[in-house]
């Protein structure tokens, strides 16, 4: 019986051919996403813009869908249910309500009464008001942990490599999540805790298949000295590509698993998490690769002063 292959052996695709439309598609998406963000904004979560937070323990088991509606008809916004440990015990956000601090408890009481009504028995405890203090905290430590993931990235690269994967592995980065940003911009799905953590795994994602490429080419950098850079990018992405496709297929058909019979909760961080690692594939190869040939990266890079052989220049990249 033969094994499955998703990708043949010995496969010889010239990746870098099409380099310079990848790039200018890529910069072009890449402001697009930007401008939306600015544009449209982004549809923050309480946990970002403050509300209110309310605890309830039901008498037996209730349908999520139907708790979800009773609340929406309230018409105090959009809020957010999360289950916590079994189908009788939810938390309840409502966002924080525009005016004074008494349409927030008019909100919670409201909310008190219609559970208590439609499900009797309902245990509903006092109301959790999150500030807009602590949501402004919570989006700038957010921000803040996706900016120092990539900085601090960049810097393991610039080490473990050389000072031009660093700055590729940064650029890459930052066009996936600029990218998925762009996304949420434009279909105003939520942005709440779980989408922060979505982005940490795009990043972390994007940055495993980078490593795994930039080490094959570093690599055949030491092994071909006198192969031209174009030709060694694409033995090098040819040589990874089995795995690449792999673990990229592997991941996005268990998330579109979950995307599509999961639960709503985890509905956004599944559909970041599947469109992160769709864009980390695309830009491992035609991104963090070919960024090298344009900040002159060649197979002299590695080789020591003593070692250097000038016979062993490689041609110029066509």
């Amino acid at each position: 019986m033969k094994l499955l292959k998703l990708v043949p052996d010995n496969t010889n695709i010239d990746f870098m051919r099409v380099r310079n439309i990848a790039l200018v598609l890529s910069i072009l998406v890449t402001i697009a996403s930007l401008a939306l963000v600015a544009w449209k904004g982004l549809n923050l979560g309480i946990d970002f813009v403050g509300g209110q937070v309310v605890r309830t323990e039901f008498a037996r088991a209730v349908d999520i869908e139907d708790l979800r509606a009773k609340v929406g008809a309230l018409e105090h916004g959009e809020a957010s249910i999360q289950e916590i440990g079994n189908r009788r015990t939810y938390q309840i956000r409502l966002p924080r309500p525009d005016g004074p601090d008494t349409a927030a408890a008019q909100a919670v009481t409201e909310l008190r009464t219609m559970l208590q009504r439609e499900y009797p028995g309902a245990r509903v405890d006092a109301g959790e008001s999150v500030s807009g203090k602590v949501s402004e905290e919570l989006a700038w430590d957010g921000a803040l942990a996706i900016t120092l993931a990539m900085l601090g990235i960049a810097i393991y690269i610039w080490i473990r490599f050389e000072w031009q994967f660093g700055v590729g592995a940064l650029v890459t980065l930052f066009h996936d999540v600029s990218v998925v940003l762009g996304f949420f911009a434009l279909t105003q799905l939520q942005v709440d805790l779980n989408i922060v953590a979505a982005f940490l795994a795009i990043v972390g994602y994007s940055l495993n298949d980078t490593v795994v490429i930039y080490d094959r080419i570093r690599e055949n950098l030491r092994k071909f000295r006198k192969m031209a850079m174009i030709p060694l990018l694409n033995l090098s992405l040819n040589e990874t590509l089995s795995r690449t496709v792999v673990t990229s297929l592997s991941i996005m058909l268990a998330l579109a698993v979950l995307l599509v019979l999961g639960p709503d909760v985890i509905f956004g961080l599944t559909l970041a998490v599947l469109l992160g690692t769709f864009i980390g594939t695309y830009s491992s190869i035609y991104i963090s690769a070919p960024i090298l040939v344009w900040l002159g990266v060649t197979p002299d890079s590695f080789v020591r002063g003593d070692d250097h052989d000038p016979a062993a220049r490689p041609a110029e990249a066509r």
